[in-house]
């Protein structure tokens, strides 16, 4: 696929590692030269310096014969001119924008297909805030992916020392749950190397456990992995962006939240536009602050500042002073790993949310969810299953029957109309299932994607 992307920051730099994995032909286009000098030191890809938006710089990345163009650049002006140009001129198949301004957001009819050639549309701050929410909604949760539009959840923890689960064998998990609930563990993260359990795998203290249930049973199955402790209630937030005032907003409703914002002007515009939220005025590194507003009482802490290194340091204070949970919101992918599991219990990555994002739309196959994960090394994917019995490589076959890389991809479960059906090897899929996977290493992504494309049938 010859793909262009507009914007060598670090949601476009994020997207060409992603993508010149798999056999793609990648342009990157941005006005800054030297970023992309040090981009073309790093990935096999071809870069192009200009307006991201101008006609004649499209031209000489190639656009006449681009099958996608995905616009990341800062400006979402420029990211809504470019595929307008590219639609109007060039007719190009398939046109991605990254948009993050609330003002353009609010009116969702100015990207009506009538009105707007661009097929897909990004929002980085809504995709962040929704995870955010889903994290504090279920405790002990380090990632909550929803799947088969939130009927499912794939979810993953950490496996503390007083878990009922640890030191024990898998296939005992069934044993353990109450009638009608059934869970799947699809992969167990130990020392950073991936594992695709099998019944007799034990789960060992500090692993990072991925399960996949129905969400209705996410809690039961979250008390037979560690120690549950009460739902949030106490929010404390660390930055009033569009994500501190988006998550405040949705939040409100059912939780005590405080907002801290250190520029005076704009904690005045989000306390207008807040209904039961407290706004403060002040620094969240600020210990004197922390204290006198009950850090040691809150539930969650999460610093969602544009400053990551403002959030580490306002995270780890937080947790010293006794908050139970705290979540950082992490720029550069490099601090995620220094930071998360140590003082951190959550560290957030907006480039690969969105970056999952932007997968759904771009891998072969039909593909409803991606969810990039392990800073882009594993994939969770929902796929739809096509085709006939005797024809499809998956329609008509057991689960246990399928030709999968079992040391690097599990299904974990099918969504069938309204049913969450665990996957189990005598499970048969059906035409039009949907398939949720939990793939522990890119490089089997082609595998994926030739099983679920329309056309995947037996020479």
């Amino acid at each position: 696929m010859q793909i262009i992307i507009l914007g060598a920051g670090q949601v476009g730099t994020g997207m060409a590692h992603s993508l010149s994995r798999e056999d793609n032909d990648i342009t990157i286009v941005d006005i800054d030269a030297e970023r992309l000098r040090q981009l073309q030191e790093k990935l096999d890809v071809r870069t192009v310096q200009g307006h991201a938006s101008h006609p004649q710089t499209l031209i000489r990345s190639g656009i006449e014969d681009a099958d996608l163009l995905i616009a990341l650049t800062n400006s979402d002006e420029t990211n809504m001119v470019a595929c307008q140009v590219a639609y109007s001129l060039f007719n190009t198949p398939m046109k991605v924008a990254r948009v993050r301004a609330a003002d353009y957001l609010e009116h969702p009819e100015l990207f009506d297909r009538e009105h707007s050639p661009i097929d897909v549309l990004i929002s980085p701050e809504r995709l962040v805030t929704e995870h955010i929410q889903r994290l504090i909604e279920i405790p002990g949760a380090l990632q909550v992916l929803d799947f088969a539009g939130g009927k499912a959840q794939l979810v993953a923890t950490r496996a503390f020392p007083d878990g009922p689960l640890v030191g024990r064998e898998l296939k005992s998990l069934k044993e353990k749950l109450p009638a009608g609930v059934d869970a799947r563990v699809a992969a167990i993260f130990r020392d950073d190397q991936a594992i695709i359990p099998e019944g007799d795998t034990t789960i060992e203290v500090d692993d990072i456990v991925f399960f996949l249930a129905a969400t209705r049973d996410t809690p039961v199955v979250m008390r037979e992995l560690r120690r549950m402790g009460g739902p949030a209630n106490r929010i404390m937030l660390a930055g009033g962006g569009n994500i501190g005032a988006g998550l405040a907003k949705q939040l409100e409703r059912s939780h005590h939240v405080k907002i801290i914002e250190q520029n005076p002007g704009r904690a005045e515009a989000i306390a207008d536009d807040l209904d039961t939220s407290i706004v403060l005025v002040g620094d969240s590194a600020d210990e004197d602050l922390l204290h006198e507003e009950g850090i040691d009482e809150m539930d969650v802490f999460c610093a969602l500042t544009n400053d990551d290194e403002a959030n580490i340091l306002s995270s780890m204070l937080a947790k010293r002073m006794g908050c139970e949970k705290v979540i950082t919101l992490i720029n550069r992918p490099a601090y995620v790993d220094l930071v998360e599991a140590d003082r951190i219990d959550v560290a957030i990555s907006p480039q690969q949310i969105t970056i999952g994002a932007l997968l759904t739309h771009i891998r072969k196959g039909d593909m409803v969810r991606v969810h990039s994960l392990r800073r882009g090394a594993a994939e969770a994917i929902e796929a739809v299953a096509h085709g006939q019995p005797g024809s499809s490589k998956v329609v008509g076959k057991l689960i246990g029957e399928i030709d999968l890389p079992h040391d690097t991809i599990t299904i974990g479960g099918i969504v069938r109309g309204d049913e969450i059906i665990i996957a189990h090897h005598d499970v048969m899929i059906q035409n039009d299932d949907h398939v949720i996977m939990f793939v522990a290493d890119q490089k089997a992504i082609k595998t994926v994607e030739a099983l679920f494309s329309p056309d995947a049938v037996f020479a």
